[in-house]
């Protein structure tokens, strides 16, 4: 091999001394020079330092990429907090019964970004009751204790949590009527309206069957409940 083919261009070679980080901020051309000396040296060679390097890179990678699903972690609790609070700013707005529930089938709902909310009581009284049907479709009453057997699912001795997660393969009818059929996952809320009142249940549904699951946290939810379950009293106060 002739000299001229082993040196490169002098004008490339000052920048390079001026500038040695070019290539050490370089991972692509550390790894190529790494691979050379390593070549270089032979096979009966061990390069420690080169095997420690490796070591420290792939546990850089892991580190990054713990680093960034702490960052999506974060700002996706950021967003979905915000998203919690600009609804419950919607819900408190209207001063009288029937603008609270049509605002939370509505603009409530779209700020959540929920298919479908329907807002469960239990009384002797139902649905075909003039009073209530004029409150329009959000509202649903039931018999009593119909909302331990709707959070149960068919399971005994089920335990009562405030808020429930969960997929399925379509909603109940009982709940969304006619979209029930595409409804994949739901949130279901459990509501205290005070002493001597019967249950409520709060139930959103989604078509996403990602959107409510029960590996997902429910803090933001429940403060959501806890806010409604006041509202609710005020109103049947």
């Amino acid at each position: 091999m002739s000299t001229q083919s082993q040196t490169i261009d002098e004008s490339l070679r000052e920048e390079l001394i001026s500038r040695p980080d070019m290539i050490l901020d370089d991972r692509d051309l550390m790894q190529a020079l790494i691979a050379a000396n390593e070549r270089a040296m032979g096979g009966n060679i061990v390069d420690l330092r080169g095997i420690a390097m490796d070591r420290l890179e792939a546990r850089l990678d892991r580190l990054e990429d713990t680093h960034r699903s702490v960052i999506a972690a974060a700002y996706e609790n950021l967003a979905g907090t915000n998203q919690i609070h600009r609804a419950i700013l919607r819900m408190l707005d209207p001063l009288e019964f029937e603008p609270f529930l049509r605002d939370l089938g509505g603009e409530v709902a779209d700020i959540l970004r929920v298919d479908g909310v329907k807002l469960v009581l239990e009384s002797v009284q139902n649905d075909s009751d003039p009073a209530i049907r004029r409150l329009g479709d959000v509202l649903s009453v039931a018999e009593p204790g119909f909302i331990d057997t709707f959070l149960a699912d068919g399971r005994n001795h089920a335990p009562k949590r405030q808020v429930t997660l969960r997929q399925m393969s379509e909603g109940d009818p009982a709940i969304y009527g006619e979209s029930a059929s595409w409804m994949r996952s739901e949130a279901c809320l459990r509501l205290d309206l005070g002493a001597g009142r019967l249950p409520g249940l709060l139930v959103m549904g989604s078509e996403d069957p990602q959107l409510f699951t029960p590996q997902q946290g429910t803090d933001l939810l429940a403060f959501f409940a806890g806010v409604f379950e006041r509202a609710m009293r005020r109103y049947l106060a």
